[in-house]
């Protein structure tokens, strides 16, 4: 098998999931002397403990990757706090949580206040967005761990994102049946993820890949709130459409046979890049940020709702009898866990 263009570019995706195995195998015989809270089994998009008999804790944490070095390059650090928020609320919404509040931690090479005052005022655009406090974090001066691009600008930076959620209200992916609707939501961009095969593709000096990423928690919070039954939600991340896979759901999988519209920079990515389609769509989103499936007989209604907040948004497929298969048939692409093949 040849070596991948996100390989070749020094992301190992599949050594990466082996090593997560690894964590997560070690991290599940934690015994703490008393019943375990985890409502969900671990790989769903947030975790969610039991507060008591009623209500669950949301939990997710995330970073903004190698966002942060076309920022550094740019001069240009208004924009990733946006994203930190972005993908972390973006997660917790997926199981039906409302967030409440983000702790970011900041790691920096040098503490300097301009550039502190820059990635604050993504923070608080990303949390006025997504109706998120920031209550507190974490400030880390380690110039020995962190070289910037160029140093001494160097940074990182992620956050933690707490939600509540009722417990008989968690939207796990579980009631999904076949023939139910995908309503695609569009993305901004790559968003936050991928980036270091979008550099490797563009170079590090391309403004759009600072293109933040979209906040999608006020739309679907609407839709939640509707009279519309919300079978499944899909944050639309690293491995692309395969996120579906990540929902709990039995004896069914995804056909995407109408999908949103690619944006040219992706197109440009691949050209550029000499990166194949089945990898294209394992990396990166393609354009739909988003996906919220829904009874077929809702379908229309809950594109209309998420529409008002993000234009585009349209049923981009349904849910198919192929249990653990996502099928792209326009690409001539079909995925299960294991990547994206030729159909």
């Amino acid at each position: 098998m040849s070596e991948s263009a996100y390989a070749r570019a020094g992301v190992d995706q599949s050594g990466a999931g082996s090593a997560v195995g690894a964590l997560v195998a070690v991290l599940a015989g934690i015994e703490t002397g008393a019943p375990s809270r985890s409502v969900l089994a671990s790989g769903h998009y947030a975790a969610v403990l039991r507060l008591d008999s009623r209500r669950g804790l949301a939990l997710s944490c995330d970073g903004v990757g190698t966002k942060v070095i076309v920022a550094e390059r740019l001069g240009r650090l208004d924009t990733v706090g946006i994203d930190c928020i972005a993908m972390n609320v973006n997660d917790v919404i997926c199981v039906g949580a409302e967030p409440i509040a983000v702790l970011d931690y900041i790691a920096v090479e040098q503490a300097d206040p301009a550039a502190l005052e820059q990635i604050a005022l993504g923070l608080r655009a990303g949390a006025e967005a997504a109706g998120v406090e920031i209550p507190g974090g974490e400030l880390a001066v380690l110039p020995e761990l962190i070289r910037g691009h160029p140093s001494p600008h160097g940074f990182d930076l992620l956050g933690f994102c707490i939600g509540l959620v009722d417990l008989d209200a968690i939207v796990t992916g579980a009631s999904i049946e076949p023939g139910d609707a995908i309503v695609g939501i569009p993305s901004s961009g790559v968003h936050s993820n991928g980036l270091t095969l979008a550099r490797r593709a563009l170079g590090d000096d391309d403004e759009r890949l600072l293109e933040p990423t979209a906040i999608y928690v006020r739309a679907v919070r609407d839709l939640l709130d509707s009279g519309v039954e919300v079978r499944g939600l899909a944050h639309i991340t690293g491995e692309g459409f395969l996120n579906l896979l990540r929902l709990e759901t039995e004896g069914a999988g995804y056909l995407i046979d109408q999908p949103l519209p690619v944006p040219p920079l992706f197109e440009e990515i691949a050209e550029r890049g000499a990166v194949e389609p089945a990898e294209m769509y394992e990396v990166f989103n393609m354009g739909c940020g988003f996906c919220c499936v829904v009874p077929p007989g809702d379908a229309d209604e809950a594109a209309s709702i998420l529409a008002r907040r993000h234009p585009g948004t349209a049923v981009i497929g349904r849910a198919s009898t192929a249990a653990g298969v996502v099928e792209l048939p326009r690409a001539g692409l079909r995925g299960t866990r294991g990547g994206f093949t030729p159909a």
